[in-house]
C-alpha cells in the first residue's frame, strides 16, 4: 500500500516566470537523476548554471512559435502529464505515440497582476501577460495528482526537495494532493485577476471610443469578483461573542491600514482596525488639502506642509490639530476634547519624533499611526507595552475606488467619496463675503465634516477642531451637541454641515455660540430662509453644491 502511495519522479518539466531559488531546486532534482525538460528563458538560466536540460521542442518535435505563445500546448506534453500510469489503455497509447511520462511539473505564471499595475500599461501589454500554456499544464498535473506532482510556488521547493531526499526520489500521495490543491487555487486566482482587470473601468475605458466613455462613467460593473484571503484571525469582533478575521483581496495592490506594519503592542482588534482606518483616512484628507495648497504656491518640500494630528473615538473625530510641528498638532488635537481623547486612536500625517512621543505617553491611547517614527520616538513608545504602533507604508491614504457594505440578502456597492474641495464650485450666498481667514477655516471644517457620521456638524478654526455633533437624527440637535461638547471657545469659529439645513433653526442655534461663517451644500426648499437667517446674524454663508453623508 505504501509503495502505491509513493510515486517515483523520473522526468520533470520546468517553465517559470519567477525564477527565485530555481537553480538550487533544479540541482536537487539532478542529484536524484530526474531528467529536466524546459523552455525559453528557464532553460537558458539552467544551462548557464551547468545543468543538463532538454528543450520542449526536442521532446515534441515541434518548434516554439507565435512569439512563444505555442510551445507546451502539444499532445506529447499533455499526454505525458495526463496519462494514468496504472491504466493499461493509457500506457498502450503513450507507447504507440512515443509519449514519455512527465512526473513533476514546475510552473508559475506570467506576472499579470504586476504588469497591469504598472502606470500607463496598455491593453495589448496586459493581454500579452495572460498565460495560456502555464495554466493548462498546471491544471493537467493537478488533475492527475495520483501520478504527477505540480509545484507552483517557489516557497515549496525546499519542502519538495527534502521529501525527495527522505523518500529516495519519490513523493507521497498526500504531498501530491496538497500541491494539487494549491495549484488549482493558484490558477483560479490568476483567472479571477484577469477577469477583474478586463471588467474594470480602467480596462473598459481603453476599449471604448472617447466619445462613448461619457455614457459609461455612471455604470458600475455587472459582476464584481471578490476573492478574499485571510490575513489573520482577530480575538473577536465588535463584541466578545462575535468571531472576526481580517481578509485581503487576493492580488490586490490596495494600501491602507490593513497593510500597515505593526511595530509594537497588543494584537489589533476588530474595533481598533475600524477606528484606525477612520483616523488614517481623515488625517490624509487634511494632509492632501495642505499638499495641494503647498503645490499651488510652488512649495513642495515636507517642511512646507504643516503637520496634522487626528484623534478618533468610535470612528468619529474628537480632536484635530494642524501645526508646524507634530507635537503642537497633537496638543491642539487633544485640546479639542481631552476627555473623549482618552483611549482614542491617534494618527499623524508625518513622522513622529521623540518630543511628540513623550507627550503622547502621558495619556492612554489604543493605537498610534504615522508614516514613520524616529528611533527616540520608538524608544519612548516602547515603554507603553500595550500601545499598538502602526507604521504606514504609503502616505496618501487608501487606493480603493469602491466601497462595499453587506446588507441582508445582498451587498451595496458605491464609488468611494473621493471628491476634493473645489473652491471654484463654492457659491457665496450671503451678503457678507468670508474673510481669507474664514475661508481657510471653512476649507478645514468641510474636509473634517466629510469624515463625521451624519447628521454631521463641525465647529472649527483655521487649524483646530473645536466641536463635533455626530450621528443625530435631527440636524439642529447636532448643532447643539457640537457646541455642548466644545471645550474651547467657539467665538470666532466657523461651522460645517455635511448636508443642507432644512430649516433656519440650525443657523440660529449656531449663531448663539459666536460662529462667523457656515459652509454647507445648499439645495433645500428653504434655502432662502436659511440665507436670510445668515444675513440677520451677519454670517458668511457658502454653498458647496455637494453633500457628504457618511452613514
Amino acid at each position: 500500500m505504501q509503495e502505491q502511495l509513493l510515486k517515483k519522479i523520473s522526468r520533470s518539466l520546468i517553465s517559470v516566470s519567477d525564477k527565485t531559488s530555481l537553480v538550487e531546486f533544479a540541482r536537487k532534482l539532478a542529484q536524484h537523476g530526474i531528467e529536466i525538460i524546459s523552455t525559453g528563458g528557464t532553460a537558458k538560466l539552467l544551462r548557464e548554471n551547468g545543468l543538463n536540460v532538454r528543450d520542449v521542442s526536442d521532446v515534441t518535435g515541434f518548434p516554439e512559435m507565435l512569439d512563444g505563445r505555442v510551445k507546451t500546448l502539444h499532445p506529447i506534453v499533455h499526454g505525458g502529464i495526463l496519462g494514468i500510469r496504472d491504466n493499461e489503455e493509457h500506457r498502450a497509447k503513450m507507447r504507440e505515440h512515443d509519449i514519455e511520462p512527465i512526473d513533476l511539473v514546475v510552473v508559475n505564471l506570467y506576472p499579470f497582476a504586476q504588469a497591469t499595475q504598472k502606470p500607463g500599461v496598455t491593453m495589448s501589454e496586459a493581454i500579452e501577460n495572460i498565460d495560456i500554456g502555464g495554466p493548462a499544464m498546471i491544471r493537467s498535473a493537478a488533475k492527475n495528482f495520483n501520478d504527477v506532482a505540480v509545484v507552483v510556488d517557489p516557497a515549496d521547493y525546499a519542502m519538495v526537495g527534502a521529501m525527495l531526499d527522505a523518500q529516495h526520489g519519490s513523493l507521497p500521495q498526500v504531498v501530491r494532493y496538497q500541491l494539487a490543491l494549491k495549484a488549482f487555487r493558484h490558477t483560479a486566482d490568476y483567472d479571477r485577476e484577469i477577469a477583474r482587470f478586463l471588467g474594470s473601468r480602467q480596462a473598459a475605458d481603453r476599449m471604448i471610443a472617447p466619445d462613448d466613455q461619457a455614457n459609461n462613467q455612471s455604470e458600475l460593473l455587472e459582476e464584481i469578483e471578490l476573492d478574499l484571503k485571510k490575513m489573520t484571525d482577530l480575538r473577536y469582533g465588535e463584541n466578545p461573542h462575535q468571531r472576526a478575521a481580517l481578509y485581503r483581496l487576493s492580488g490586490s495592490s490596495e494600501v491602507g491600514v490593513a497593510t500597515a506594519e505593526q511595530l509594537q503592542g497588543k494584537e489589533l482588534s476588530y474595533n481598533n482596525l475600524i477606528d484606525s482606518d477612520a483616523a488614517w483616512e481623515l488625517v490624509m484628507e487634511i494632509h492632501r488639502m495642505h499638499l495641494r495648497e503647498s503645490r499651488a504656491r510652488g512649495a513642495i518640500t515636507p517642511r512646507d506642509i504643516p503637520h496634522t494630528c487626528a484623534i478618533i473615538k468610535h470612528t468619529n473625530p474628537c480632536g484635530i490639530g494642524v501645526a508646524a510641528t507634530a507635537v503642537e498638532s497633537f496638543k491642539r488635537a487633544r485640546a479639542t476634547d481631552p476627555v473623549s481623547a482618552f483611549g482614542g486612536i491617534i494618527a499623524f500625517s508625518q513622522i513622529v519624533d521623540g518630543e511628540t512621543a513623550k507627550e503622547i505617553a502621558e495619556m492612554f491611547a489604543e493605537v498610534i499611526i504615522a508614516p514613520d517614527f524616529t528611533d527616540e520616538a520608538k524608544q519612548v513608545l516602547n515603554t507603553k507595552k500595550n500601545l499598538r504602533v502602526l507604521r504606514m507604508r504609503e502616505h496618501e491614504g487608501t487606493t480603493a475606488h469602491l466601497e462595499l457594505r453587506r446588507i441582508g440578502g445582498g451587498i451595496l456597492v458605491q464609488d468611494r467619496d473621493a471628491e476634493l474641495i473645489d473652491e471654484e464650485k463654492f457659491k457665496i450666498v450671503s451678503e457678507r463675503n468670508p474673510t481669507s481667514a474664514e475661508l481657510r477655516a471653512l476649507h478645514f471644517a468641510w474636509a473634517i465634516c466629510k469624515h463625521v457620521k451624519s447628521n454631521a456638524i463641525v465647529y472649527a478654526g483655521e487649524n483646530q477642531l473645536m466641536g463635533v455633533g455626530a450621528g443625530q437624527m435631527s440636524r439642529v440637535d447636532s448643532v447643539k451637541i457640537g457646541a455642548m461638547k466644545a471645550q474651547l471657545p467657539l467665538e470666532g469659529s466657523v461651522l460645517a454641515s455635511d448636508a443642507f439645513f432644512p430649516f433656519r433653526d440650525g443657523v440660529d442655534e449656531a449663531a448663539k455660540h459666536g460662529i462667523t461663517a457656515i459652509i454647507q451644500p445648499g439645495g433645500s426648499m428653504r434655502d432662502k430662509e436659511v440665507v436670510e437667517a445668515a444675513n440677520e446674524h451677519n454670517l458668511a454663508l457658502v454653498f458647496t453644491g455637494i453633500r457628504h453623508f457618511k452613514h
